[in-house]
C-alpha cells in the first residue's frame, strides 16, 4: 500500500482533464454504434455479435471510397449501407435457415473478416489523412468533432423515436417482449427481426465509418470487442437513467442515456489509463466494467425482494 504513494503522488490532475474533450468525443461515437446495439440487445432481446465485423465493415467501405475520390458524408451513406447488409445476412441465417442468433453473429462476424480485407485490397489498415481529404471529424479538431458527433446523435435518436413509434416500430418492440404472443396476433415475427437487425447494423457500420475518419484509418481489427464496449454504454446508461428518473424515463431518454453511457465508459477508461495501469489489461478491465454493471440491477432487486420479504416478516410478527 505505501508503495502506491510515491506513485499517486507523480499522477498529474491536469493531463487527466486534458484527455476529457477526447473521451467526449470518442464516447460519442461509440454512442452511435452503443445505440444500434440497444436496438437488438434490449428492444429485440437478440444476442447479436455482427456488429465486431460490421464496424470494421463501415470503417473499411469509408476508408476506400475517400481514397477513391468519393465525399466523406457520401462514404458514410455507403457504410450504413453497408452494415445494414450485414445485419440482414445475420437476420437471414437466424430467420430463414433456423441458425441460433448467437451463432448467426458469429457466421457473418467471421465472413466479415474476409470481405473487409477484400474492400481494403488485401491490407488490414488502410490510412487516410486529413490533410489530404475534407474528413467530417478528426482527432486535430476535438472540439468540432464533439458538436458534429452530437448534432448525428442528437439526430439519430429523433429518427429512431419516430420511427419505434409507427407501426413497424411497435411490431419491432412486440416481437421483442413477447415473439410468441406476436405471432398468435399475426404478426411476422421474421421479417420484424431482420428490420431490426439491418437497422442496427446499419447504425453501427456509420459510427465505424465515423470512427475510420476520427482516427484517420481503418483496420480490419477495429470492431474487435465493440460489442463489449456496446453493452457497457447501453447497461452503464440504463443504471445511471434509472437511477436518476426511475421509471418515468421514456424512449428517447433510454437512447440517450445509452450515448451518454458510452461517454462514461470512455471517461472511466482514460481514467484508468491516466492512473497508468497496463494498457495490455484494457479488454480485461472492459469485460469487468460490463460485468459490474450487468450484475448491478440483478443485485439492486434481489436486495429490494429480501427488504419486502423482511418487512412482511416483521408486520406478520406484529
Amino acid at each position: 500500500m505505501l508503495s502506491l504513494i510515491p506513485v499517486l503522488g507523480a499522477l498529474d490532475p491536469v493531463a487527466l482533464l486534458r484527455a476529457l474533450p477526447g473521451s467526449v468525443s470518442q464516447g460519442l461515437i461509440w454512442g452511435i454504434m452503443s445505440i444500434g446495439v440497444y436496438i437488438t440487445f434490449k428492444i429485440l432481446d437478440f444476442a447479436d455479435l455482427t456488429v465486431d465485423g460490421t464496424l470494421a465493415t463501415g470503417g473499411a467501405v469509408t476508408a476506400m471510397m475517400i481514397l477513391n475520390g468519393y465525399s466523406p458524408v457520401v462514404s458514410l451513406v455507403v457504410a450504413f449501407i453497408a452494415g445494414m447488409a450485414a445485419g440482414f445476412i445475420t437476420g437471414v441465417l437466424h430467420t430463414v435457415f433456423g441458425i441460433p442468433d448467437i451463432l448467426a453473429g458469429i457466421l457473418t462476424q467471421i465472413a466479415l473478416y474476409s470481405v473487409n480485407l477484400n474492400i481494403t485490397g488485401g491490407k488490414a489498415n488502410q490510412a487516410i489523412s486529413v490533410d489530404q481529404f475534407p474528413l467530417i471529424v478528426t482527432l486535430r479538431e476535438i472540439s468540432h468533432t464533439i458538436l458534429v458527433t452530437a448534432i448525428i446523435t442528437i439526430a439519430v435518436i429523433a429518427v429512431l423515436y419516430w420511427f419505434f413509434g409507427t407501426e413497424m416500430g411497435f411490431t419491432i418492440r412486440a416481437t421483442g417482449c413477447n415473439p410468441n404472443m406476436s405471432r398468435a396476433q399475426g404478426i411476422n415475427t421474421s421479417v420484424a427481426k431482420v428490420i431490426a437487425l439491418v437497422f442496427s447494423n446499419g447504425l453501427v457500420g456509420f459510427a465505424g465509418g465515423i470512427l475510420a475518419q476520427y482516427q484517420g484509418n481503418c483496420d480490419v481489427n477495429m470492431g474487435r470487442g465493440s460489442i463489449v464496449i456496446g453493452l457497457a454504454s447501453v447497461i452503464i446508461g440504463e443504471v445511471l437513467g434509472e437511477a436518476l428518473f426511475g421509471k418515468k424515463l421514456n424512449f428517447c431518454g433510454r437512447l440517450l442515456f445509452v450515448a451518454i453511457g458510452s461517454i462514461i465508459y470512455y471517461i472511466v477508461i482514460s481514467f484508468v489509463c491516466w492512473l497508468g495501469l497496463p494498457s495490455i489489461d484494457m479488454k480485461l478491465f472492459s469485460a469487468i466494467v460490463v460485468a459490474v454493471f450487468l450484475a448491478v440491477p440483478y443485485m439492486r432487486g434481489k436486495m429490494k425482494n429480501s427488504y419486502r420479504k423482511a418487512a412482511k416478516g416483521g408486520s406478520k410478527a406484529c
